[in-house]
């Protein structure tokens, strides 16, 4: 669902969704600093990546796939793991930290779509936000480098497997492209996917937030 097909349709809504979107994906990646300065490192701090001004963090290829594909990314957040004061806890949490902003995110919405304040073209714009946002958590935390479930991974697994994982690291963005473009994740994260919203949505009505 790549977003430049919304643009020949509803302009303003194009705009307004990108906008939205650019913001997830740079969240997302505050999300990772931040964390990993709770865990005492301070490299994203330092080098300026934690702040929400859009040109510290677009990434052109990342916001090409998010136009086209329906998913992207910024900038990695510069991370130093080894600087964490504690290694596993640390890299497990930073590297949870985006998906999680990302599905908080997608609550939000389904909250506010909830809530029947939004219609027309303001709730289509809700929905499309919230389903993005599960898909760029669902896509990140698949455990191929150098996603950021390949750290969450590389956080529970025992250290004799640290290095091939690691390893993978150089090896994981080309097995990524291939898997991309020949649509072999789409299924998968289409579950997930659905899976996510429906349990959002149960949650939510479970809490009295919605219909």
């Amino acid at each position: 669902m790549g977003l430049i097909s919304i643009f020949f349709e509803n302009p303003l809504g194009f705009f307004i969704l990108l906008v939205l979107l650019l913001y997830s994906v740079i969240i997302h990646e505050v999300s990772h600093g931040f964390v990993a300065l709770l865990f005492g490192d301070n490299t994203a701090k330092v080098y300026g990546r934690l702040t929400f001004n859009p040109l510290s963090h677009i990434d052109i290829f990342g916001m090409l796939m998010l136009l086209f594909v329906g998913f992207g990314w910024a900038k990695p957040v510069p991370v130093n793991y080894y600087r964490l004061k504690n290694f596993r806890l640390g890299l497990f949490f930073v590297a949870l930290a985006g998906c999680l902003s990302n599905l908080i995110l997608a609550t939000v919405s389904i909250f506010l779509l909830e809530t029947k304040f939004f219609f027309g073209f303001f709730s289509e714009i809700l929905y499309i936000f919230a389903r993005i946002n599960i898909t760029l958590a669902v896509f990140n935390l698949l455990p191929i480098p150098p996603l950021d479930g390949s750290k969450v991974l590389f956080s529970l697994l025992p250290e004799k497997f640290h290095y091939k994982i690691a390893y993978l690291d150089y090896i994981g963005i080309f097995i990524l492209i291939i898997l991309l473009i020949g649509g072999i994740l789409d299924p998968i994260i289409n579950i997930f996917n659905n899976i996510i919203l429906k349990f959002i949505l149960y949650i939510l009505r479970f809490l009295n937030f919605g219909r």
